[in-house]
């Protein structure tokens, strides 16, 4: 039984040393409901209910909550693109054909 807290103990003291580098590393603009010097003295004076205020109400949102967001779009690959793919096979054909002019002066 002991060894469950024991277990338990080491849970909680890592959630609150993580949440202490996440209020540390959190940009203040982007902190929730208070500023972060509040959130670091309450994870840091009440460790448990403080972390886990924190990763509730403190925490950055991970996904913004914008109406005007929009998912970047791929750049093109050079695959994607016809005129480069054109100039591929016109510059290997162009390859090929002194190819085969230069072929027949070799085995004279």
């Amino acid at each position: 039984m002991l060894v469950l807290f024991e277990g338990f103990g080491l849970i909680l003291l890592a959630l609150w040393i993580f949440c202490i580098f996440d209020v540390i590393t959190t940009d203040p603009s982007s902190c929730r409901a208070l500023p972060r010097t509040a959130w670091l003295i309450i994870v840091i004076l009440l460790p448990d209910l403080g972390s886990i205020m924190w990763l509730l109400a403190g925490r950055p949102r991970s996904v913004p909550v914008r109406a005007d967001f929009e998912v970047p779009r791929r750049s093109p690959g050079p695959d994607d693109d016809e005129e480069f793919l054109q100039g591929l096979r016109d510059r290997a054909e162009s390859q090929r054909r002194r190819a085969r002019e230069q072929k027949p002066d070799e085995e004279v």
